[in-house]
């Protein structure tokens, strides 16, 4: 074959491979929402179309005879019939397994939980399948955890709307009384009034703070702490509160256990652990503080006489609104002298888990022999000074420090 007749074969092979692919170009454009099927089809048709054409092409170029014309003619008939039918039996699999993922999508969207009976075909669409199921789980925990939280408000309301109207009630009947002069001890009268009014301002507080702490809009200055001094002070508050249900309050720990932290909002969560455990102590046992730190923490350890909490329990004792046995609540209120506020409403451990996240530590609980440990953790800062009491004591029952 001479240079000029290969030139001619190979520019009209080119000419018609740029304008049959153009064609197939606009045609693809025009199907758009075709079938993957369709679409495979036309891609193959086009290349089958070009082959034919340059073969025709070649044909006219070259010398040869009508037998060997006719047996090209065949082989070409035969490939583009196998590749045809390639394409149609790969078009179905790709429309399937897209028809599949759209399914898997409405699934999705219905909120219905995603698993493809059926491997996907094609890494990229079995990358896309494998990102559905992961997303899927993700909204199936999403919702689930919503729907956790939403029970959670609800109780928590429930509780509140209860913890309300009892004082409001005692209130109003005791206003009636001193107004119509049958208050036999108005002065006790009036201090019962301010108690409980104390009482639901407590109630209020704990639920803005928990608020706060839910939204992240919880303001922290965050400055060396001795979390021993607030311990003590904790115990301080709540010694007549301990004496009077007969509960030892015993203290511990490292004097100078500095950790970086909001002075009144880590007081108020060692507060609510310190007061958790009284309430829920039986009368006649014991509560123990202990201040401690380790490598990069300083903690706060309270150690009650509750008994213990079921195991299947501690993983809601955080929970905002949890308020465990409905046997011990009953308990614990019928015992409770109403001279020391609190809220009642299953909020006080939510705050401290809150508190202690905000701070970047930690809270936990772990059943020991007769009661409950609840260790707050929080980031430590300083060492003991030279001059430090190295390991000190509260005063046991009071509640003062020595």
């Amino acid at each position: 074959m001479q240079a000029n007749e290969l030139f001619v074969i190979v520019g009209l092979a080119l000419l018609w491979a740029l304008v049959i692919g153009a064609a197939a170009l606009l045609v693809l454009k025009a199907m758009q929402r075709a079938t993957f099927a369709v679409q495979i089809c036309v891609v193959v048709l086009a290349t089958v179309a070009v082959l034919t054409a340059g073969m025709v092409s070649a044909f006219n170029a070259m010398v040869i005879s009508a037998r060997d014309l006719e047996v090209m003619w065949y082989i070409l008939a035969i490939a583009s019939a196998v590749a045809i039918a390639i394409a149609l039996i790969l078009g179905a699999g790709v429309s399937r397994n897209a028809r599949a993922l759209a399914e898997a999508a409405r699934s999705i969207g219905r909120g219905e939980s995603l698993a493809l009976s059926a491997p996907v075909m094609g890494s990229e669409l079995a990358a896309l399948a494998d990102e559905l199921e992961l997303s899927s789980r993700r909204l199936v925990e999403s919702r689930e955890r919503e729907a956790a939280v939403e029970k959670s408000r609800r109780e928590l309301v429930s509780w509140i709307s209860h913890d309300l109207r009892t004082p409001l009630a005692s209130m109003r009947a005791m206003a009636e009384a001193l107004e119509d002069g049958m208050a036999a001890d108005p002065s006790a009268y009036h201090r019962t009034i301010i108690a409980q009014t104390e009482q639901m301002a407590v109630m209020v507080n704990d639920l803005l703070e928990l608020s706060k702490i839910q939204a992240g809009t919880l303001r922290l200055n965050a400055e060396p702490l001795d979390l021993y001094d607030l311990a003590s002070d904790a115990l301080t508050d709540l010694a007549p509160l301990a004496a009077q249900r007969n509960i030892r309050l015993d203290g511990g720990g490292h004097r100078e256990s500095l950790a970086i932290a909001d002075g009144p909002s880590v007081g108020r969560a060692v507060r609510n652990m310190l007061l958790n455990a009284i309430l829920y102590s039986r009368p006649g046992s014991d509560v123990m503080v202990m201040v401690a730190r380790d490598d990069g923490s300083a903690s706060v350890t309270v150690t009650d006489g509750c008994g213990g909490i079921p195991p299947e329990d501690l993983p809601h004792v955080f929970e905002t609104g949890w308020q465990g046995n409905p046997a011990r609540l009953q308990a614990r209120d019928g015992e409770h002298a109403g001279s020391f506020s609190y809220s009642g409403a299953g909020v006080g451990l939510s705050m401290v888990a809150g508190i202690a996240r905000a701070h970047g530590g930690g809270v936990s609980v772990e059943n020991v022999d007769g009661g409950c440990r609840f260790t707050l953790r929080l980031p430590a800062e300083g060492t003991d000074g030279p001059g430090s009491a190295g390991r000190a004591h509260f005063a046991k029952g009071s509640g003062n420090a020595l």
